[in-house]
């Protein structure tokens, strides 16, 4: 996990402050990117099937990506916000084992950070709309990250790290519980091995002989660890790429199946379909049409 951690680039798309009212109601939001709110007045909620949370002044919260989410504001909200992509060289992702809603106690430094993040980035904000399904378009999320080649390399550098720096408030161990002191070695070790060898052919058999373990018990071991079979969990993650490789590249739908390793576009059309109630074709379109 800290190897991972190290490789991973996370780029700005948006910050701003906001002063939200009723019309910020949105339902099953699940992006491709992270979102990191600081609440200074106002009310709101964030929540989804396995929890719900309050968004009170004084308060940190973090969303990650493929974190499906509804978002509801009563009367008013006050919000800073930060969205950013994370990146690395072969698909893994930080939070990949712990997509829960996140909150943690405000400290006096976050707010300097996002008042430094606004300096360095103006006009990074959402001016044309709120509602996830206008400005997560494909079109508009490579507007807002080519706006990082032409930033000045000091601005930029110290983006980077204002980023990292909010983003390690949500690793202390009360938040970030998918560790691997949390999890069973074997289960973490293949973890780690799926997350990095999706294009592969994966089987529980493999996965099994790789930690010197019968399969039914692997099988029954990495359930009680990660809440998911084998191969249903291998099918969630293969899907989790796909989404971010079609929402964030123009790659064809047979290049992402090739690079996700589903052996056939027919039955990556299914697996995506089971996973999020879109096939591959409807999503795409979804994401590139403004």
């Amino acid at each position: 996990m800290k190897k991972m951690s190290l490789k991973a680039t996370f780029s700005l798309l948006n910050v701003d402050y906001v002063q939200l009212n009723k019309d910020w109601n949105y339902k099953n939001v699940t992006s491709t990117f992270y979102r990191i709110y600081l609440i200074d007045g106002g009310s709101g909620i964030l929540y989804n099937p396995d929890s719900t949370c309050t968004l009170e002044k004084g308060f940190l919260y973090m969303i990650p990506s493929f974190t499906t989410c509804n978002y509801y504001c009563a009367e008013s909200l006050g919000q800073y916000y930060l969205s950013f992509i994370e990146e690395t060289p072969d698909g893994t992702s930080l939070f990949s084992s712990n997509r829960k809603i996140l909150k943690v106690p405000a400290a006096p430094a976050d707010l300097v950070h996002f008042k430094k993040l606004l300096e360095l980035n103006p006009d990074r904000g959402l001016k044309r709309s709120n509602d996830p399904k206008v400005y997560e378009k494909y079109p508009v999320l490579q507007s807002f990250r080519e706006l990082n080649n032409y930033m000045p390399i000091a601005a930029y550098v110290e983006t980077q790290g204002i980023i990292l720096q909010l983003l390690s408030r949500f690793l202390t161990p009360e938040c970030f519980q998918a560790t691997e002191e949390a999890i069973h070695s074997k289960i973490s070790d293949a973890i780690n091995y799926i997350q990095t060898n999706l294009h592969k052919q994966l089987t529980v058999a493999h996965l099994a002989s790789r930690a010197n373990q019968n399969p039914d018990y692997f099988s029954r071991l990495f359930n009680e660890n990660t809440g998911e079979r084998p191969l249903a969990y291998i099918q969630l993650k293969r899907t989790e790429r796909a989404q971010f490789l079609l929402a964030n590249t123009n790659l064809s739908l047979t290049e992402i199946a090739t690079a996700t390793g589903f052996e056939t576009l027919a039955y990556f059309s299914r697996i995506f379909k089971n996973v999020t109630g879109q096939t591959p074709s409807e999503y795409k379109k979804n994401k590139q049409l403004i």
